[in-house]
């Protein structure tokens, strides 16, 4: 069978539209390959017939080519070994070598909020939800990507949620998307326009978000029992009843019952962002308010927080009127989360995988918060943390007037960690807060004690 560009082995890609004849071209075009670093040394390139079947030349001409270059110490040729880009070929004084940009010096010690512990990620048990994934996968999970998702990940979610979160659905009213900011741009402004209600503190990002969809955001003021609902002026609201970002601690039952009938009443929905659910440590588990009413609660919740960010997958539970909605706005096809992933991810939790590791986490991510709370106690028990019933943050609360203080010496100690004044909505109107936000998952564990050290030296005297 004739040699062909379909079976040739080795792919190499040259531009032989040099002047001169084709044997010039084609010297031309691999020493520019070797000196501007496209052809390493050690390289190995094809053999004769296979490069001359690709670039529609003789071999004559590739061996003449490759004989010349080796003559000139571009290449090697060794006895079954094949030709080989040249050790040591030392570029030419005209060509341009890509410089190192020095790196300016990080912080030493990571304590910002939103990030689980990344060296804890269950790579062996992933692993093999992989294997096990792939071996039994249909063929076409290998085809264009369905929009609401794979199947077996949307079985998998509806069984998990209900028994872990409460939240009622089945597997035709769950959506996968690639976040809760993916799921916000499903929603706005296409399927959810106009006003939204927002808690006084929250993500920028997802601020910023809603502006670029011209959606206005109407701040709730918080207190200890989470936003104040009662001040709802607008159908729609976003919370984050489990445990309130980034203040913490749970909306009251009585809130609960009350937005969802303001929903109701108004015809409008309760977006509910279910970021950290999972994570609880001194309390009895609160479920999704979906649960009270899942055709005017929409329930998005994502991996970011219990696996990792790296992954992009979360999901949106939706009332039924909504799903050709946000299927509309997702497209024909899926273009963000990959589907092999939704198939290891549904074999994870299928096999107990998910649980395992949710409460491996929950005891370490405890056995931190602990750590920061006696460290506390111990050297700056004049400051109480807040917010440490759930969750992979604490705010330490601080005087008036102290919080920027705070952080410019958190930066001298090397930490990097937020203050509460970077969450609060620029229209809100309650009494502001100073303090700190501080993520205890994210550091190493070799480095948590040091981390912890600094942040108490930043602190400002009692």
């Amino acid at each position: 069978m004739p040699e062909s560009w379909v079976n040739s082995g080795v792919d190499l890609h040259l531009d032989l539209r040099g002047a001169g004849g084709r044997r010039a071209a084609l010297i031309a075009a691999l020493r520019d390959a070797v000196r501007d670093g496209r052809l390493a040394p050690g390289t190995r390139l094809p053999p004769y017939r296979s490069l001359a079947a690709d670039l529609g030349l003789a071999r004559n001409t590739v061996a003449d080519a490759y004989a010349e270059l080796v003559a000139e110490g571009w290449l090697t040729a060794v006895q079954g070994s094949g030709t080989r880009v040249a050790e040591r070929v030392e570029p030419l004084k005209t060509a341009r070598i890509p410089k190192k940009v020095p790196k300016t010096a990080g912080p030493r010690h990571n304590l910002r909020q939103g990030q689980p512990d990344a060296t804890s990620f269950p790579r062996t048990e992933w692993l093999a939800a992989a294997r096990r994934a792939l071996n039994v996968a249909p063929h076409d999970a290998f085809g264009p990507g369905d929009p609401r998702g794979r199947p077996e990940l949307r079985e998998a979610l509806s069984g998990y949620l209900a028994r872990a979160r409460g939240v009622r659905t089945s597997p035709d009213r769950i959506v996968v998307c690639s976040g809760f900011a993916h799921a916000l741009r499903l929603l706005f402004p296409a399927v959810l326009p106009g006003s939204l209600a927002v808690e006084a503190y929250g993500l920028a990002f997802h601020r910023s978000i809603f502006a670029a969809a011209k959606v206005r955001t109407i701040p709730l003021a918080l207190d200890e029992h989470g936003a104040r609902v009662e001040d709802l002026a607008v159908p729609t609201v976003l919370l984050t009843p489990a445990h309130q970002f980034p203040t913490g601690g749970p909306l009251h039952h009585d809130r609960r019952v009350a937005v969802v009938g303001h929903v109701r009443a108004t015809g409008g929905l309760l977006i509910e962002d279910d970021y950290d659910g999972e994570f609880r440590y001194d309390r009895k588990p609160v479920g999704a308010v979906q649960g009270l009413d899942p055709e005017h609660v929409v329930y998005a919740g994502s991996v970011s927080k219990s696996l990792s960010p790296a992954l992009r997958l979360g999901w949106l539970v939706l009332p039924e009127r909504l799903v050709d909605a946000v299927l509309a706005v997702k497209g024909e096809r899926e273009a963000w989360a990959g589907a092999l992933d939704q198939l290891t991810l549904a074999e994870f939790i299928a096999a107990g995988a998910y649980d395992r590791h949710i409460r491996r986490m929950r005891q370490r991510y405890r056995r931190r918060r602990d750590l920061l709370v006696g460290a506390l106690a111990e050297q700056a028990p004049h400051v109480v943390p807040t917010g440490i019933a759930a969750g992979l943050h604490a705010v330490l609360r601080l005087p008036p007037g102290t919080e920027k203080a705070a952080l410019k010496a958190a930066a001298w100690q090397g930490l990097a960690l937020d203050g509460l004044a970077a969450f609060r909505h620029p229209d809100s109107r309650m009494s502001t807060m100073d303090g700190l936000v501080v993520g205890y998952a994210t550091p190493p564990e070799h480095a948590y004690a040091a981390a912890l050290a600094a942040l108490c030296r930043a602190l400002p005297p009692a």
